[in-house]
């Protein structure tokens, strides 16, 4: 086993126990994997874009298509801790934890009201509530911010992110995407909520530029 892999593990293990990393090059190492699971994602998120098909781009697009605009990655954009869960026993029948939301058609989507997660970015504190479909073992992040019809699409952008052990997650603005009705009209997106309506432009993850 690689030196690499052997501190990602133990990087996770004091994750999770909510131990701070502590050592020489220790940060920087971490900073790198997390960079490179971000790069990572970003080709499979292309590769699926040109060849799947389910993707949302239409074929004449597929033959034309060079691969999705995105930030560079910024580690001051990837925050871990603990959700503040709504449902920690995972009670999900009640439906005073269902969130609907409303879609780029008029029509609605109910989601399971999960949690919030709090952090820290410069010198103020945000809070993003968590939502998670019936079907999925992930979060649901959809969030709006001041990149949104300048940087990236207007109708705002999603993040995907696991439930680690103790609810606790790793936010990374990195990971975040634009819809897929962004690509193409015809499909049907939730509307991110007014309470993830960031005031502040987060200029990480996906692009859209026309």
């Amino acid at each position: 086993m690689s030196r690499i892999h052997i501190i990602l593990i133990v990087g996770i293990i004091f994750l999770l126990q909510g131990v701070p990393l502590m050592g020489e090059g220790v940060d920087q190492l971490i900073t790198t994997l997390q960079e490179q699971r971000v790069m990572e994602g970003r080709k499979e998120r292309d590769e699926f874009f040109k060849t799947h098909e389910r993707s949302p781009l239409t074929f004449g697009k597929k033959r034309n298509f060079k691969g999705l605009k995105y930030y560079p990655f910024d580690p001051k954009y990837v925050f871990s801790g603990k959700i503040e869960c709504y449902i920690p026993y995972a009670i999900f029948n009640d439906p005073k934890y269902y969130a609907t939301f409303l879609t780029n058609k008029g029509t609605t989507k109910r989601y399971i009201r999960y949690g919030r997660f709090h952090f820290r970015l410069g010198d103020k504190e945000y809070v993003m509530e968590m939502y998670k479909s019936i079907l999925s073992d992930f979060l649901f992040i959809p969030f709006m911010d001041k990149t949104n019809g300048k940087e990236t699409y207007d109708g705002g952008r999603y993040i995907d992110a696991e439930i680690l052990v103790g609810y606790k997650m790793v936010l990374d603005f990195n990971m975040a995407y634009n819809p897929p009705c962004a690509y193409n009209n015809k499909l049907v997106c939730v509307i991110p909520p007014r309470e993830n309506m960031l005031d502040i432009p987060i200029r990480a993850g996906g692009k859209f530029l026309k």
